[in-house]
């Protein structure tokens, strides 16, 4: 990759895990009734066609990691763990009350934090809540997301007797350098044992996710991390950049200077070589940051054009409604979002008071439903049409001016309805889709919102 593109291209830029992004949404035009009121008509629309999806969001650590940006609660002390299931429940009753029937749950995600924080019992004790009110469909698929330094073989066995076949664990990167300086120290061994219980047991997806950037990262922390990856043959993988964004995430993100994360070509070398590495050992492109087996459903929902995008990340099926339960997780009802409060006592405070615990959302408007359709699009196949004519809006001649440049750089075609993502083209693929993205242009941020698009 030449310099110049990636000095031309390397801005703050959304990773479009929605749109609008969140900074951009209109808190004013929201209220409880609205998302009450779009919850139900989604529910309708789609329960009975696809289900619905839930994000977990379950917020305990015994230690910081300082790469992290999640919502997270660093504590050794479990006794936390009844209050916290008991409280997410009854976030779920509190919905289920707004439900005509049953849900079908197509999907579920237990993300965070580090969900293997909770013991067998309390998780087994969530999933069986959650269940008491909902029914599995047919072609459910559940995950969670492991730390292999915590993440036993009774979790393991004990989530996939619950129905959860799909499970990531946390690598980062397997340099002792690089682990000291990010805190989260964790041997080969630990993540080898974890992953060779999972394929035992019977999961049908095992994900490794790997980052490149971090502070002190070179080269060969890179290349040995990947061999070690590929001796373990985990079904698919995230390679993602790491987010500096010590603004908005605080000290988490101070435990090292500067100077010390890779930047610009250092850290694309890093993605390029990391890249190469993974294509000649089988696996596949899929979307941004995410490559996999033929084997996995992640791989066959891109060939089929069925890969999904949502707060939860990609997705090999899409359903319209996905609630989001937990301290600071967001919900999507297509129409709508809607995010909790971040401050787990203000969480248990509004749960009491028997609300619904958001504080912030956004009414998606008629040009907010298009953009997003061609932003997702853009993530999950690398193109984006606008030939039907409910795809085409007004400023659509002024967007492919502005990428006219990125098409002279080789990153993109534009077609006669259509624009197509080159393959020296999908590392910038969050910049593209800054050029769809209207409300970013209308306003740009007064200060850095966001993380650097390479």
């Amino acid at each position: 990759m030449k310099n110049s593109l990636l000095q031309k291209y390397n801005v703050p830029g959304p990773r479009y895990t929605s749109y609008p992004t969140v900074p951009y949404w209109n808190e004013s035009n929201f209220n409880y009734e609205i998302w009450v009121e779009t919850l139900k008509k989604s529910f309708i629309e789609s329960n009975s066609l696809e289900g619905i999806s839930l994000y977990i969001h379950l917020p305990f650590c015994e230690s910081l990691c300082t790469f992290c940006g999640c919502n997270k609660r660093i504590t050794k002390n479990h006794t936390v763990e009844n209050p916290y299931i008991a409280a997410v429940l009854k976030e779920w009753d509190l919905y289920c009350a707004f439900l005509e029937e049953k849900p079908i749950i197509k999907e579920i995600h237990l993300g965070g934090g580090t969900p293997t924080f909770f013991s067998v019992q309390s998780l087994e004790n969530l999933i069986n809540g959650i269940f008491s009110k909902a029914e599995k469909a047919p072609n459910y698929e559940f995950s969670f997301e492991g730390h292999p330094n915590n993440t036993t073989r009774e979790h393991l066995q004990k989530l996939y007797n619950l129905g959860f076949r799909r499970v990531s664990f946390g690598v980062q990167d397997y340099s002792e350098k690089v682990q000291k300086a990010i805190h989260r120290e964790q041997p080969f061994h630990n993540v080898a044992k974890v992953t060779f219980w999972a394929r035992e047991i019977g999961y049908t997806s095992i994900g490794h996710d790997i980052i490149f950037g971090l502070p002190f990262q070179e080269v060969e922390d890179v290349i040995d991390t990947i061999e070690k990856t590929k001796s373990l043959q985990p079904d698919r993988l995230a390679f993602y950049s790491y987010a500096h964004v010590p603004w908005i995430k605080g000290n988490g993100q101070r435990g090292f200077k500067d100077e010390d994360i890779p930047k610009d070509d250092k850290k694309r070398m890093l993605y390029e070589i990391g890249k190469k590495s993974l294509f000649e050992n089988g696996y596949f492109e899929i979307g941004m940051d995410h490559f996999a087996l033929k084997e996995d459903s992640l791989y066959n929902a891109f060939q089929t054009g069925k890969l999904h995008r949502n707060f939860m990340g990609y997705s090999s099926s899409k359903t319209q409604l996905m609630i989001g339960l937990g301290v600071s997780s967001i919900s999507d009802s297509w129409y709508s979002f809607a995010q909790n409060v971040k401050d787990l006592e203000e969480y248990y405070q509004l749960l009491e008071l028997d609300k619904l615990p958001f504080y912030r959302g956004h009414l998606l408007t008629s040009e907010d439903l298009i953009i997003r359709k061609h932003i997702l699009n853009l993530m999950c196949q690398f193109e984006t049409s606008w030939g039907n004519p409910d795809a085409y809006f007004e400023e659509i001649p002024a967007i492919l001016i502005e990428l006219e440049e990125m098409e002279k750089d080789g990153l993109l075609v534009i077609g006669k309805d259509k624009i197509t993502v080159t393959e020296a083209g999908k590392p910038f693929v969050r910049n593209i889709c800054m050029g769809f993205d209207l409300l970013l242009k209308r306003k740009a941020p007064d200060t850095q919102l966001f993380s650097m698009t390479i």
